[in-house]
């Protein structure tokens, strides 16, 4: 089943249950599915490649909201950005731990040759498309940045 079908599937019932905040979170994606469909020139499905670059996004976009709700002290916005967020990463999926995603990027940087700090470009080009929705860009930028000084040193 397609992404745009599970979230309206969702939307039905978020409707039945009053989740307001599911509800909200779920018209948000299909909002995000609909202009991606019509930027493509209409194309009748999104990859599922570009579904999880979207989710991914709107993913980041909550986490960084909810960051700067809460350096601003405004837990009621803050939670709501949370909890819309719980509902996107439901889609996404299962986040790669640290160790894992270490491991993979060890082996992306043996595969890609890279000896220290000025290879990051080309890790990260690979590293991203190959870890796209398992890890947040950050997350992966950090890791490859720490793993290529330290293979330096």
């Amino acid at each position: 089943m397609s992404l745009k079908a599970n979230v309206e599937a969702g939307i039905k019932q978020a409707m039945l249950a009053k989740d307001k905040t599911r509800l909200q979170a779920l018209r948000s994606i299909k909002s995000q599915i609909l202009l991606a469909e019509t930027e493509k020139g209409g194309a009748d499905e999104l990859t599922q490649d570009a579904e999880m670059k979207l989710l991914t996004k709107s993913a980041k976009q909550r986490r960084d909201s909810a960051e700067i709700y809460r350096t601003q002290g405004r837990q009621d916005l803050e939670e709501v950005e949370l909890a819309e967020l719980a509902v996107i990463e439901e889609f996404l999926p299962k986040q790669l731990d640290e160790g894992d995603l270490r491991e993979r990027l060890l082996e992306i940087i043996q595969r890609t040759g890279a000896l220290g700090p000025s290879d990051m470009g080309k890790v990260m080009g690979v590293a991203s498309r190959e870890l796209a929705g398992l890890a947040d860009g950050r997350a992966i930028s950090s890791a490859v940045s720490a793993l290529l000084n330290n293979t330096n040193a």
